[in-house]
């Protein structure tokens, strides 16, 4: 909602509104020239001196009894979804839209920041805060506009991309949904989308849900090009491959990728001859650096390669500026070393693949550097509905780290359901995991800095709260160094 209204205010309008708390966001807004009260109140709606045209709100995020949507339905005031708001404000640019079950804001970040290294200044708004840019969103000068594509209420179905990427599919907000068929309905009717203004689908053919998506849209004459490795290709020939994945070197810097690249397909040109009797079979080699670790990142930068290219950017300008993105906030983001030398980093992950995904990446992190240093969890569940339905799945992911602190879950939206606990995954964790569940938020910072050996990586993960905790463990473990030069224990007391 804040990038948005940046973006509105950037344009010209009269932005108010308001937000729970005071933030960075809400005071940059008002440096800007907007007006944002803190607190709901229905008074809020006459903070410019008159009432607004429109009321831009998150269904998922406010209830319908807030006090500024009920005095604005009285007062016969629109009230518009955020993705309204965006298609509206997308509209005459290039709209390159990325979506995908996990990934988005990443890959949406690395396109951007590929973007603006390359010398192009597109408009972009992104679900975290861009570390290179230091915001979520920005009015640029150039026709391109990037954006995530959320579909965790179908709003994705209100965009009419001309570039489109489908990072991975995996069922998950069934609490909307409710059934895994129609989670993936909506992804076929977002590549629809593309279709009808006349776009190219741009899909992963590592992930096998996403890559007979791109099938389906071939069947039904889209226009679909795929990344991935050689191998991944070969089981999907009829999806032209426009980016393939040569290598991967990790290193303590980060991973060196090497591709090669097929301009034509992207480009929507024929491969076959023409007159001139030569067929167009471009290809260009790339070789860059992802700073953040995982392979999953790797494939992410691939599929912002492609839509930076795709959105006019020249293709070994955009590879080379894809080493110059240095992170989104939440995602695999670093918040400081203790005096043990324990580095501490946050993220967003709130699903098993995500959880495998990151605490896969930082055990690769660790391997690379090559001292022995272990892997420490600290997880916050996110949602009743979705512990419960992948309790098995979490617990086998956080089983990837030496050592896991879980908290209660964070129910969001959702009120409690009886009985359900954290427990339900501590309980089904690998045996040679320490394990401990923490359902006092308060005291997780102790707890997560006593099992901490200097040399480790300390990881808080979930969408929720945890994410305050990262300098809260920081702050432990320096006062543990203080007090006796030792830091932590064998983690295993009191486990389980």
């Amino acid at each position: 909602m804040s990038g948005l209204a940046r973006i509105m205010v950037a344009r010209g309008a009269v932005v108010t509104g308001s937000d729970m708390v005071d933030s960075t966001p809400v005071e940059v807004l008002r440096s800007m020239g907007a007006q944002v009260a803190v607190g709901h109140d229905a008074a809020n709606l006459s903070l410019a001196g008159e009432l607004p045209t429109v009321v831009v709100t998150s269904f998922a995020a406010i209830p319908q009894d807030n006090p500024e949507l009920v005095a604005a339905k009285e007062q016969d005031i629109p009230v518009i979804r955020r993705s309204d708001l965006l298609a509206d404000i997308m509209e005459g640019c290039t709209q390159v839209l990325l979506a995908g079950t996990h990934g988005k804001t990443s890959t949406t970040s690395m396109t951007v920041s590929a973007l603006q290294a390359a010398g192009e200044d597109p408009s972009f708004a992104i679900g975290g805060q861009l570390n290179r840019a230091g915001t979520n969103a920005h009015h640029g000068t150039g026709n391109a506009f990037v954006a995530e594509a959320d579909e965790s209420d179908a709003s994705l179905l209100r965009y009419r991309p001309d570039v489109a990427v489908v990072t991975n599919i995996e069922p998950d907000h069934l609490d909307y949904f409710k059934t895994h068929e129609a989670y993936f309905q909506v992804f076929d009717d977002f590549a629809a989308r593309v279709a009808d203004n006349n776009g190219v689908l741009i899909v992963c053919l590592e992930d096998s849900n996403t890559a007979r998506l791109g099938q389906r849209a071939i069947a039904r004459g889209e226009r679909v090009v795929g990344y991935g490795s050689a191998q991944a290709a070969a089981q999907y020939p009829e999806i032209p491959l426009a980016a393939r994945l040569d290598s991967e070197d990790v290193s303590a810097a980060g991973t060196t990728v090497t591709a090669s690249l097929r301009l034509a397909p992207l480009r929507g040109e024929s491969s076959e001859a023409g007159k001139s009797g030569e067929a167009n079979n471009e290809t260009i080699d790339v070789t860059y650096t992802v700073g953040t670790p995982g392979h999953h990142m790797v494939l992410n930068s691939l599929a912002a390669l492609l839509a930076g290219i795709a959105a006019g950017g020249q293709p070994i300008a955009v590879a080379e500026g894809l080493g110059e993105f240095t992170g989104v906030r939440r995602r695999f983001e670093y918040r400081g070393t203790s005096p043990a030398g324990i580095r501490v980093y946050d993220d967003y992950a709130h699903h098993p693949t995500e959880v495998n995904a990151v605490l896969g990446a930082a055990r690769e992190k660790v391997n690379a550097e090559g001292e022995g240093a272990r892997v420490i969890a600290c997880f916050q569940p996110h949602l009743y509905s979705r512990t419960i339905e992948f309790a098995e799945e979490f617990a086998a992911a956080l089983s990837l780290a030496d050592a896991v602190v879980v908290l209660d879950i964070y129910g969001a939206r959702e009120q409690p359901v009886e009985g359900v606990s954290s427990r339900i995954i501590t309980d089904r964790m690998a045996d040679d995991v320490a394990v401990v569940y923490e359902p006092d938020f308060a005291t997780a910072p102790t707890t997560v800095a006593g099992l901490a050996q200097p040399g480790d990586l300390v990881i808080t993960m979930g969408a929720g709260t945890v994410t305050m905790l990262a300098q809260e463990i920081l702050a432990e473990l320096d006062t543990l160094a203080e007090s006796d030069g030792s830091v932590g224990a064998d983690g295993d007391e009191g486990a389980r």
